[in-house]
């Protein structure tokens, strides 16, 4: 028996999910646990949380929850609804998510209890080679130069993986489920604030015939907020796909007008045979014990759910519920535990297809106990360095941070038999490559990789190969009680930042009984193995002079979340949606 409890398709069987864990953490020897304090709602900021008793949705804009909304109401599947909820916010929020992009979704059945992990994250070409990023000289690339070129992107997954959901888990037929984003396209929608507002801080646009066209006025100006914006282009497109499924976009005139896109320098970046083969995977889930609660989440490629689980498993070995929870002294601790996480991260987590990643040694009760065991309450550790395994798997860290794009979406869905999708959706940077085709924007994923393959004699994992998945920050999470009911699901956009908000929206509502709305609204303190990054305009300005007296580097920065949670309690959902973005919680 190992502490590993990669559950693929959990269910309780013999078990409950958290009897399993229970069991494997015993004979891990866990450490004692403070007695946890049960989640307690209270009132939320107003106009952030909705309640219902059938169904749930929260997602980043509210063409996007009402088009959910209404395939619930005529009784779609929680997979039903995000598959318009997606459709819809790569119309109103494409500078986030679309189908040019990737996703992780996490769908629990309510019937069977099952729980599974969709993996959709793009796919280098086969053309790719570990120096895709590097100049003449063997130097990375200006990281810009690259996001903006053809080689960056990656062969879009979020049809495959939402078509494969649908497969499995859908009630309503799939081309039904993309008229509402299909209607808005062509009848218009006003353009909504935060979209504006990244067409008006981002004139690279421009360079792009097609997006200029769409984004900004015939003398080049940003289209204001609430312009009427028509996109007759991705109507078009999304009628392909609702009539002839997802092999529309990876064969035919789509595919061929995104290679053309891709491939305009004249080099062969992506073929079409990099579109045909792509193929959306099943992924194992990771839960660890919380408090009382099990915490779930989705393994590499992505790094979200390791790191989450490391935060997590870290802070177990604390007692934060008597803490301030807008004090120093807790928020210290998160910062530290996530600074030890992020160690880990940037040295062993990559996609596992190609890279030996340590997943259950990293998630360890021993192993985190010990880590635990560096954070001191006086002062900070300063860079942690990565654990050391006897494995004997040598690798580098990359060679470069990622950015931070304020771009990504998250959504969760409750539909009236209790399934649940927990869906993570991205291409990249904000805009993605800036290469628009078919009324919808490419991603840019392949620049999370890194971009220097080797340091120091060593390689790195998340280099780039061809086929492999880059390494990713996504982590939506469903949250589980002892009788294996989902308690909290949820999950934010924010590149490497997900990972902390995600981990304190956590810690606000387990261990200060915070409600969503309160959580989602929370000032933001984040650490990522570098200074620790305090949210400008908030309350946790406050807190500078405290932290830098423990010794932190502290950096004033614009945290942009969009965390959206929705929590059961005594029968009810409440859900919520972080009020830094357009994004409404609707229930039933």
């Amino acid at each position: 028996m190992t502490d590993d409890l990669r559950l693929r398709g959990a269910s309780p069987g013999s078990f409950t999910l958290w009897g399993v864990l229970m069991l494997a953490c015993l004979l891990a020897s866990c450490a004692a646990q403070p007695a946890p304090q049960p989640i307690l709602t209270e009132s939320g900021p107003a106009g952030t949380e909705a309640t219902g008793r059938h169904f749930m949705v929260a997602t980043a804009d509210p063409a996007a929850s009402e088009a959910a909304l209404a395939i619930l109401r005529q009784g779609g599947s929680a997979v039903d609804a995000a598959i318009a909820a997606q459709a819809v916010l790569g119309l109103v929020e494409p500078q986030s998510s679309g189908i040019g992009g990737g996703a992780f979704l996490l769908h629990w059945d309510g019937v069977t209890r099952k729980l599974s992990a969709l993996d959709g994250r793009e796919t280098a070409p086969k053309n790719a080679r570990p120096d895709l990023f590097l100049d003449a000289d063997g130097k990375p690339v200006d990281f810009i130069d690259a996001a903006l070129s053809g080689r960056s992107v990656g062969v879009p997954g979020v049809l495959r993986v939402l078509e494969l959901a649908h497969r499995r888990e859908g009630r309503l037929p799939w081309a039904d489920l993309f008229q509402p984003a299909i209607a808005l396209a062509e009848s218009g929608f006003a353009l909504p604030p935060q979209l504006a507002h990244a067409i008006a801080g981002d004139p690279r646009l421009k360079n792009d015939p097609e997006a200029r066209a769409y984004f900004f006025d015939a003398a080049g100006n940003p289209r204001p907020a609430g312009t009427l914006l028509r996109n007759p282009a991705y109507a078009e497109t999304l009628r392909a796909i609702a009539a002839r499924g997802a092999d529309a976009f990876y064969g035919g005139p789509i595919a061929q007008a995104i290679l053309a896109e891709v491939n305009d320098d004249g080099i062969q970046h992506m073929s079409a045979m990099d579109l045909l083969d792509y193929r959306a995977r099943e992924r194992d889930v990771l839960c660890r014990p919380y408090r009382v609660y099990a915490v779930c989440s989705t393994g590499p490629p992505t790094s979200g759910g390791i790191a989450l689980l490391q935060i997590l498993g870290i802070l177990r070995n604390f007692d934060l519920a008597p803490l301030d929870p807008d004090g120093a002294p807790a928020l210290h601790l998160i910062a530290e535990a996530s600074r030890l996480a992020f160690a880990d991260r940037d040295r062993y987590v990559a996609d596992a297809d190609f890279a030996r990643v340590p997943t259950a040694k990293l998630l360890e009760a021993s192993y985190l106990k010990a880590r635990a065991g560096q954070i001191r309450s006086d002062r900070t550790l300063g860079e942690a360095r990565p654990g050391k395994f006897t494995d004997p798997m040598i690798v580098a860290e990359a060679s470069q941070r990622q950015v931070e794009p304020q771009s990504t979406t998250h959504f969760v869905i409750v539909d009236s038999a209790g399934d649940i999708v927990s869906m993570t959706s991205s291409i990249e940077m904000g805009f993605g490559s800036h290469r628009m085709v078919g009324g919808f924007l490419l991603n840019n994923q392949l620049t999370d990789f890194s971009f220097l393959p080797a340091a120091g004699g060593r390689l790195v994992a998340n280099r780039i190969e061809p086929g492999k998945r880059p390494r990713s920050s996504m982590a939506p999470a469903i949250v589980f009680d002892q009788d294996n009911n989902p308690v909290i699901a949820l999950g934010s956009p924010g590149g490497p930042n997900i990972i902390g908000y995600v981990a304190q929206a956590l810690v606000e509502m387990i261990d200060w009984g915070r409600s969503p709305g309160q959580a989602a609204a929370a000032a933001h303190i984040l650490n990522r193995n570098g200074p620790t990054l305090i949210e400008t305009d908030t309350s946790a300005l406050d807190l500078r002079d405290a932290l830098e007296d423990l010794g932190h580097a502290v950096e004033e920065r614009q945290l942009k979340s969009g965390l959206n949670i929705v929590q059961f309690k005594d029968g009810v959902m409440i859900g919520a949606s972080d009020p830094r973005r357009d994004g409404i919680a609707l229930g039933e």
